[in-house]
């Protein structure tokens, strides 16, 4: 899982991606306005991560 940063003049984007040889996964994306990022937003990300390795073992395993 790899982070994206954006810079703006209004707020930092961050987007937490996920890459394999047939896609890339926008695994979340929200507004970061400060240093450091919110503990719940690294989670949601985790989170998603862990799904979607999931999804493509099970996808895997019906092939």
């Amino acid at each position: 899982m790899r982070e994206i940063r954006i810079q703006t003049e209004l707020a930092h984007r961050v987007f937490n991606v996920a890459a394999f040889a047939e896609a890339v996964y926008v695994l979340h994306a929200f507004e970061k306005k400060t240093r450091k990022t919110p503990r719940y937003e690294l989670k949601v990300a985790g989170d998603r991560y862990r799904a979607l390795l999931k999804k493509r073992a099970d996808d895997a395993k019906k092939k």
